[in-house]
């Protein structure tokens, strides 16, 4: 685990955690499964606040978090953390031992980017590939397959190890929704920005399958989710049955076993960091990692927690995230007219792309919160996608006025290749992201935001309306191609004055 390059022990992170500027992971998806794992101490061992009005004192005064350092510290001779352990290897099953050496498979396999389609039971011989992985990474990589593993087919044989239903590895915690993290200042306090409170005992810390209390699944048949017992749990939980070898010289992993996990009964208490987006059915699910839809587009519903908490439609959590960020220090001291704000965080939005049961990619993206400005932010995320939107919209029915004179005798299936020779809309979608931060910012810092909206409105018309011309450019240099280039770009220049066209577009505010 590093910060500010330096690698430190899960002790050493708390105890050094007001002075670390962050957590970072080879993935944005391993450093979210890090502080998964850093949040699931900080509740075994009673570091948390027990109330909102408790956060916001342990925010505002940096409260010590000494309590958890100490706690690891102090464990019991009996209580093992060894990732190695013959009975009660950390983070893993290990009921696999009778098997891993016959039917593990490289350690390829813990990596969720390096495994390719989770129906194993395909041809993977990359996965057989004995190349050990260091130890730090193995860990990191179990940590991410417990909270982000993909739905799929396990490469273990249930009918020769522990049941049929090991190979059905049911999709992670995380996997299927986009994760919001509140970074602060330092590793600190994200981690106390991030704990949510509670009066209730912590529940067991899942510190190996065979260890604890906590009973645990069986693979002869299928269960139902298990109740979580509580915090520690529902952070630690073991998304996987996992086990790993070690070389004989103890500082890499050389073969792995992998298989399905635990499965639990989430409630909506247990997603206090969701946000919710509407599905075409009019249901609202928690928003999710797309690889054609960037997370900027989505930013509003970031801030509609904050700025809308009982608006029609919304999804009740209780005081969540999004109400505790209401009461962050400084959200009684609202800015006045473009004067700067006190503090801001960052919120960051981590999700997993994957198509099927194979994992594509990693979005990521941050965006600002101030205190007091919710409401602002809300507005200016919204309507900044909205006229977006639009923008796209235009340039998609443009290139497809131009299409119509340029090809009067199309071939059915030419019809798209032929449209998208006049599309911009990608282009226009990558160019948009920087201004809509743009936008975002000047909102924090307490700018106008009829004023910014006008600005970005401007900038994105007149952006996508130069990458339309760019696009028409190759048009051939005759009647029946400045014809087709005049039809497009008066198109898109009736959807800028269209009734239905966000006002901004238009030069006026909304």
């Amino acid at each position: 685990m590093k910060g500010e390059r330096v690698e430190l022990s899960l002790i050493g992170l708390f105890e050094e955690a007001d002075s670390l500027s962050t957590l970072s992971g080879t993935t944005p998806g391993e450093t979210v499964a890090l502080l998964e794992y850093l949040l699931a101490i900080c509740y075994a061992s009673e570091t948390y606040p027990n109330s909102a009005r408790e956060w916001r004192r342990w925010v505002e005064e940096k409260h010590s978090l000494d309590q958890a350092a100490a706690w690891l510290a102090g464990r019991p001779d009996d209580e093992v953390w060894d990732l190695f352990h013959p009975t009660e290897p950390l983070g893993q099953n290990a009921l696999l031992a009778p098997f891993l050496d016959q039917r593990g498979a490289g350690p390829a396999q813990l990596v969720i980017e390096h495994v390719g389609d989770y129906n194993q039971f395909f041809d993977h011989h990359h996965l057989e590939h004995p190349a050990p992985l260091p130890v730090a990474e193995a860990f990191r990589a179990m940590l991410t397959q417990h909270v982000y593993g993909p739905a799929g087919r396990a490469r273990i044989s249930g009918k020769e190890t522990l049941g049929p239903t090991i190979t059905n590895l049911a999709i992670g915690r995380l996997s299927s929704r986009i994760r919001v993290v509140a970074l602060g200042a330092t590793l600190g306090e994200t981690l106390r920005l991030n704990l949510t409170p509670s009066a209730d005992l912590p529940g067991e810390f899942n510190r190996s399958w065979t260890a604890g209390s906590q009973p645990r699944r069986g693979f002869r048949t299928k269960p139902d989710g298990r109740a979580v017992s509580g915090p520690a749990d529902l952070h630690s939980y073991l998304g996987r049955s996992i086990l790993l070898r070690p070389t004989p010289e103890g500082d890499a992993v050389d073969r792995v076993l992998l298989g399905a996990g635990e499965l639990l009964d989430l409630q909506p208490r247990h997603l206090q960091d969701a946000v919710y987006a509407k599905m075409p059915d009019g249901r609202k699910k928690p928003l999710w990692a797309s690889a054609t839809r960037a997370l900027w587009r989505d930013a509003h519903a970031l801030y509609a927690g904050v700025a809308n908490p009982d608006s029609p439609g919304a999804v009740h959590k209780g005081m969540d995230l999004y109400g505790r960020l209401a009461l962050f220090p400084g959200a009684d001291a609202l800015p006045g007219p473009g004067g700067p704000v006190s503090r801001s965080i960052n919120l960051w939005a981590v999700g997993l792309v994957a198509k099927q049961t194979t994992a594509i990619t990693w979005v990521s993206g941050v965006f600002p919160f101030a205190p007091g400005l919710g409401a602002d932010l809300h507005r200016a995320s919204k309507r900044g996608s909205d006229i977006a939107e639009h923008v796209a919209a235009a340039l998609g029915k443009a290139a497809y006025s131009a299409w119509t004179i340029a090809y009067p005798n199309p071939k059915p299936a030419d019809k798209a290749g032929q449209i998208a020779r006049f599309d911009a809309r990608g282009m226009h979608w990558e160019a948009t992201e920087e201004p809509f931060h743009i936008l975002l910012d000047e909102t924090v810092a307490g700018e106008d935001v009829h004023e910014s909206l006008l600005d970005y409105a401007s900038t994105v018309r007149v952006t996508a309306r130069r990458f339309l011309t760019e696009r028409l450019d190759s048009l051939p240099r005759n009647s029946q191609g400045s014809q087709a280039q005049a039809a497009a770009l008066r198109r898109f220049d009736d959807e800028m004055t269209h009734p239905k066209a966000p006002a901004e577009l238009q030069g006026e505010p909304a």
